[in-house]
């Protein structure tokens, strides 16, 4: 790289090696504002659209419990929030919603949480095996944090298949100011490493303008998922939650969350890449917006609508009143909108199906 390499250079370095150092992803991040960013959109649609067509998989958020043993500094049911409304739901209301989803057509269920140890490890397995006796062509993705890696093979066994676990910053420095002192970066990165190890569908991922974030921090975000090159990466903007220490910071922007994206798609082509609910919060065409820059999945919520509004990570988070079959029709209707069609299918990553075709 020199001086005199443009940023939409590094983009295409980026398209044709599928790599950059974190050097030039810091230089292109923070001259962003060179790039045409329609035409940024328009490369990161082509490469989705090679390898998903017009299709955006739907996922059936099922969002269990919201206790959580940890204090993480951003998080709205961190443990010492004295004011979150806290639930559980049982094995048979996990299974319930399951059922509903699966009247929806719904194929994949993502079960997610906070770290709640009072869900043992016995407990989530049987949890697994009985949703895959019901439902036997539905895939699971679970995301219920940090745990041992004999916990992460026993859910697997179970019939476990994707697990999803967001880095949040792969900057050392930068994770201990977002996180409490007992836990750590490198075991994080350790626990997605043994996921993907196991067998899992992995699926990472970092926020986007979280307090303190630098360009040199998103940089090594994706030196890291390049590295790591998980099946899945959610990103999404920072939101403040009122009842943590970083209420008064600025939530994260679309416009950058929309560049990473794109990057994201550009070096990761076959990737599954959602456009979140929090893009959906920070702007009301936000996740359309992630389709058009290349994202492919949706993750709309069927958790029972008493408990919906009480898993708030951050504030004004939508969708918390809408019914699984309201939400299913509103999303499908959104996104013919823009030229794209709802795939309820487990939707695999192609790179597993091509591993099985090898085999």
């Amino acid at each position: 790289m020199t001086e005199k390499t443009t940023p939409w250079e590094l983009i295409e370095k980026l398209r044709s090696t599928g790599e950059l150092s974190k050097e030039e992803f810091t230089r292109l991040i923070k001259n962003r504002d060179l790039v045409d960013r329609e035409k940024l959109y328009a490369l990161a649609r082509e490469i989705q659209k090679e390898h998903f067509g017009n299709k955006v998989y739907l996922r059936g958020l099922i969002e269990f419990t919201n206790y959580c043993r940890n204090d993480c500094l951003y998080c709205g049911i961190r443990r010492s929030n004295k004011n979150t409304d806290r639930y559980r739901l049982t094995k048979e209301q996990i299974l319930e919603t399951c059922e509903s989803g699966y009247k929806l057509d719904y194929r994949t269920f993502v079960l997610q949480g906070g770290e709640d140890m009072s869900y043992s490890a016995d407990d989530i397995a049987d949890l697994v095996r009985s949703i895959k006796e019901r439902f036997p062509e539905c895939a699971i993705t679970l995301s219920v944090g940090e745990r041992e890696r004999e916990d992460y093979q026993k859910w697997f066994d179970a019939g476990a298949d994707r697990y999803l676990l967001r880095h949040e910053t792969a900057n050392e420095e930068h994770y201990g100011k977002l996180h409490p002192s007992e836990l750590s970066l490198k075991h994080r990165k350790d626990c997605l490493k043994n996921l993907k190890d196991i067998g899992y569908q992995i699926g990472a991922g970092f926020m986007v303008e979280s307090p303190f974030q630098t360009a040199e921090d998103l940089a090594e975000d994706m030196v890291y998922l390049k590295e790591l090159n998980p099946h899945m990466v959610g990103i999404g903007p920072f939101i403040p939650h009122h009842d943590t220490p970083f209420k008064d910071f600025k939530a994260g922007s679309l416009e950058l969350t929309l560049f990473m994206l794109s990057l994201l798609r550009i070096m990761l082509p076959d990737v599954l890449l959602p456009a979140t609910t929090a893009l959906g919060t920070i702007d009301p065409k936000g996740r359309e917006l992630g389709i058009l820059a290349g994202a492919n999945v949706v993750m709309p919520n069927l958790s029972p609508g008493d408990v919906r509004g009480k898993y708030l990570l951050y504030d004004n988070k939508i969708c918390t009143g809408d019914e699984a079959a309201a939400c299913k029709r509103c999303m499908d209707r959104r996104l013919e909108r823009i030229g794209y069609f709802t795939e309820v299918s487990r939707g695999d990553s192609p790179r597993v199906h091509r591993a099985e075709a090898e085999q």
